[in-house]
């Protein structure tokens, strides 16, 4: 890897060079090098040998446009993306601006460029903030967002660059793939230079060239097995509701271990003989005689799921509208429009009361690790991947590089804290986050869930401690919220990685005082995630420091059986405030490396399983998108 770093140095520094030799170029002249450049490229020089002039156009564009210049690190990474690798580069060092350098040159052979971010405000803010840098290079840039029509979405498409979600992107793609078909894959083949006739009638995205994947490991690791799915509503009957409210309320009665097996950590039900006669012994409204027995047992292990395996607060929300609203593990952000399949959405609706809506079956799915594998390059940017880098390897073919920070990273690590219990942890939390706001620090705390969040709010509203929160009830907000995390006395409290994308800019009282701490409330079941947090402190040589407060009763543990819960519990030996000695971090460690292990082997088994049935599609001549929908 230093080797690989030391010789991009290298052309990095050629590349400024040339830059600097076009800061005499009138606009004009700097418009006819770009197209120069482009012209090359259309008419078959290599990109490599492109990409020092490409490069230096672009950090010269940005200088006079947007009055910022690409540096050193940044154009490292910038070749690092160029050769299909991952950058992993801290927050606050510009990906934003990084990302402009890859995508100028893969946009310039005119098969589009994709430029992925996590959310639609990140797309829309990215695509205002550096269309004028390509345009003064002669390159056309669009952006779909959820609510683009489909006319904006195919005119976005054809532009050289686009910015979209994941989510986005791929729902296009289903939806291209069932207005044609597989014939869809020969139709973009042809889709290489712009064309005037863009018909409303076909496929809105034109192939799929180039994806430069902003937080890469959330979008390619996290969301890896989510199925993007177009769906087919079912018609709520009578019949189906009053199956889903007798399912609930028939679960009270069932005895776990005798009547069902449940696995926390998978989120598994199974019914037992046992349960399997009670469920068909029990009483039963006369609109369930039209339903098998299968179909009982499905519901009621549903439901028993619902109960058991999902929280209000943590797994999902209930909207103003009286809505089930999904909340992303890894961001705590709404996951809008997206249901859970198999009818466990609608049993989480007859859980909590609410309106019950259409189960939908599938018309058309893809998983996004098989979706982003289509692109025939792919690059990502993101401030922690080497965690994962065997996985990008196998999985995507992308090499995981670190890039050396701009200016020397100075953040500073306490010793964690650790308790027998949450109320000890939160006893003692509280007057030492008083403590540090009245030493003018700003803080930011990471919490795991919506619920852990604003319990904690409360609890330091009773002590006067004035505080932000910033969890998925927050989305439209996030963005503002995290921008302000580093003014004075500034308290901020987040679930997991809200706002992620959003720069933290300290105030210079902050600075003076120590800069942002970081206090993460619990172990994220991934490591990346707790780096990500704790990235958030000390950006760009900032002062900065973090500290992890943990329990035995985190949710961390809640992927363990009982049985190990109980006998971990039963070796505390905590002190008269509840504490236990640091040797406990082990612990912590070894079951978060476990969670790990066990999420990354998923993967790998389901991306076997889709090569299998692609493998199986193509040799019977079906479409795997389509024909293996429900």
């Amino acid at each position: 890897m230093a080797a690989r770093v030391s010789h991009w140095r290298n052309i990095a520094k050629r590349i400024v060079t040339l830059s600097e030799s076009f800061a005499n170029y009138s606009d004009a002249e700097l418009l006819a090098s770009a197209n120069d450049v482009r012209w090359r490229a259309k008419s078959g020089t290599s990109l490599r040998a492109l990409m020092p002039e490409a490069y230096a156009l672009v950090r010269e564009s940005a200088r006079r446009v947007i009055g910022q210049q690409h540096y050193l690190a940044q154009i490292i990474g910038g070749i690092g993306l160029f050769e299909g690798g991952l950058a992993e580069m801290q927050t606050g060092e510009g990906k934003t601006l990084t990302a402009t350098l890859p995508s100028f040159l893969r946009a310039l052979p005119g098969r589009g460029c994709h430029v992925v971010t996590v959310n639609d405000y990140l797309a829309n803010r990215d695509c205002e903030m550096m269309e004028p840098v390509y345009a003064a290079l002669g390159l056309s840039v669009g952006c779909v967002v959820s609510a683009s029509e489909p006319d904006e979405r195919r005119r976005s498409y054809w532009k050289d660059i686009t910015y979209a979600t994941s989510r986005e992107i791929g729902f296009d793609f289903l939806r291209d793939r069932l207005k044609v078909g597989s014939k869809l894959d020969e139709t973009h083949r042809s889709f290489v230079f712009h064309h005037d006739d863009m018909s409303s009638e076909g496929p809105v995205q034109r192939g799929h060239y180039f994806a430069l994947v902003d937080e890469a490991d959330s979008v390619l690791i996290d969301d890896a097995v989510t199925p993007l799915i177009i769906g087919l509503a079912r018609e709520s009957t009578p019949a189906i509701e009053a199956l889903l409210n007798w399912s609930r309320d028939l679960v009270p009665q069932l005895v776990i271990e005798v009547d069902f097996l449940f696995d926390p950590a998978k989120r598994t039900v199974e019914l037992t003989n046992a349960g399997t006669r009670k469920v068909v012994l029990a009483d039963k409204p006369p609109l369930l005689s039209s339903f098998d027995t299968e179909k009982l047992y499905t519901h009621v292990e549903q439901a028993i799921r619902a109960r058991l395996a999902y929280e209000k607060g943590r797994d999902y929300v209930i909207t103003k509208k009286q809505e089930i609203a999904i909340v992303d593990e890894s961001t705590g952000r709404t996951l809008d429009g997206r249901k859970w399949q198999m009818g466990l959405h609608q049993a989480i609706e007859s859980k909590e009361t609410v309106p019950i809506t259409e189960e939908t079956g599938e018309a058309a799915r893809i998983t996004v690790q098989t979706f982003f594998r289509r692109y025939e390059n792919i690059a990502g940017m993101t401030g922690t991947g080497i965690q994962a880098a065997r996985e990008f390897q196998h999985t995507y073919g992308l090499v995981v590089t670190i890039i050396p920070t701009h200016r020397p990273c100075i953040r500073q690590g306490l010793p964690p804290r650790i308790f027998a219990t949450q109320e000890a942890k939160r006893s003692a939390l509280v007057p030492e986050i008083e403590r540090l706001h009245n030493s003018g620090r700003a803080i930011l705390i990471g919490t795991p869930s919506v619920e852990a969040s604003e319990v904690l709010g409360k609890a330091l509203n009773a002590v006067g401690v004035d505080c932000q929160i910033l969890n998925a009830h927050f989305h439209e907000v996030e963005a503002q919220i995290v921008a302000q995390a580093g003014q004075p006395q500034r308290v901020t409290i987040a679930t997991n990685m809200a706002g992620r994308g959003t720069d933290i800019h300290l105030h210079d009282d902050v600075r003076a005082n120590g800069g942002l701490h970081v206090i993460a409330t619990e172990m994220h079941t991934n490591r990346r995630i707790d780096r990500q947090l704790v990235g958030r402190a000390a950006r760009q040589g900032d002062p900065g420091s973090f500290q992890f407060w943990l329990s035995l009763e985190d949710e961390l543990f809640r992927y363990l059986s009982q049985d190990r819960i109980e006998k971990i519990r039963g070796r505390t030996n905590p002190d008269r405030n509840g504490e236990l000695s640091l040797s406990w971090l082990q612990t912590f460690r070894r079951t978060q490396r476990t969670i790990e292990s066990r999420e990354r082997k998923y993967r790998k088994q389901l991306l076997k399983q889709e090569k299998s049935r692609e493998k199986m599609c193509r040799a019977m001549g079906l479409d795997v998108y389509l024909e293996l929908a429900e």
